[in-house]
Formats: structure tokens, C-alpha cells, sequence
């Protein structure tokens, strides 16, 4: 069974032109490696062929992945979505009850997640944490640094 993933209309499109990319460009360019080293000889010791087969079939792979991935998104209505609760697409602020720093986040896809934009995902292990939450709740996050407790203060779009 496939997962259903939520996307913005720009993630989507930036997927779709990565799909495209890799097909048009990426697909043929590893095609003439290998037709380029099957005509210098044997290929059972042609280092060159083995290469270029073994980045075909990932090549191959990541493409299958991208399109069963853009055949179960969605696009995300952001006006349909709840104030209320931190959902996806929600830019939450939320203070380290430890330490009292605070941060923001916007949670995103899986793909559209980038920290240096404070995109991270609903995948997460904040991301999960946080997913449901209203303003004023406390959520004890499991994180690689061990269990950090935070504090929901502000939900907007």
C-alpha cells in the first residue's frame, strides 16, 4: 500500500522538475557511458561498464521511487488547514522547557525538508512530537540527545 504525501504546489513542482530531470537528462547521459564503454571491448573485465550499469539500475530505482511518490501526492489546500492544532504546513514556535530557547519551525514533507530554512518534517521525531499539539501544551520529544520537553507557544501559517 502506498503512502499518501502532502505537498505545497512549489515542493510538488520542484519534484515533478527532479523527475523530469533525471528521465531527460540523467537517463540518457548514463545510456551513452554505457554504450561508450560496451564499445571498448570485454566487458567482463570493463571496469567502465560495470560502473555505469550499477549507476543505471540506482538511477533506475530513484526514478521508480519519484514517480510512485508524485502518483500519491497531494496538493495541500493551506486554507482548508486548522490554526488551532500544529498540522503540516504549520510554522510553530516552540520553547525548550530545559534551557528556555526558543524556536520555529515550519513542518513540511519529508522532501521539502531543509533546516537551514526551518523546514523540518512531520516525519521527524519533532516533527511527530508536535503534530496535534494546541498552543500552551507541552510535548516530550524523543531526540538522538535524549528526551527534550517543549512548549507549543505560537501556530500560524
Amino acid at each position: 500500500m502506498s503512502q499518501i504525501s502532502y505537498f505545497t504546489e512549489e515542493g510538488l513542482k520542484k519534484l515533478k522538475d527532479e523527475l523530469h530531470h533525471l528521465e531527460a537528462v540523467e537517463r540518457p547521459s548514463i545510456s551513452r557511458q554505457i554504450a561508450e564503454a560496451r564499445d571498448k571491448g570485454d566487458l567482463s573485465e570493463n571496469a567502465e561498464y560495470d560502473a555505469a550499469k550499477e549507476a543505471q539500475g540506482l538511477l533506475e530505482l530513484k526514478i521508480s521511487k519519484m514517480k510512485e511518490l508524485v502518483s500519491n501526492a497531494r496538493i495541500l489546500d493551506e486554507t482548508q488547514i486548522d490554526n488551532s492544532k500544529v498540522f503540516i504546513r504549520s510554522k510553530v514556535k516552540i520553547k525548550n522547557l530545559k534551557n528556555d530557547a526558543t524556536m520555529q519551525y515550519i513542518l513540511v514533507a519529508e522532501s521539502e525538508a531543509n533546516l537551514k530554512e526551518g523546514k523540518i518534517s512531520v516525519d521527524s521525531p519533532i516533527g511527530k512530537g508536535l503534530l496535534g499539539k494546541k498552543v500552551g501544551e507541552k510535548a516530550e520529544i524523543k531526540t538522538p540527545a535524549g528526551s527534550v520537553k517543549f512548549e507549543i507557544v505560537n501556530i500560524s501559517r
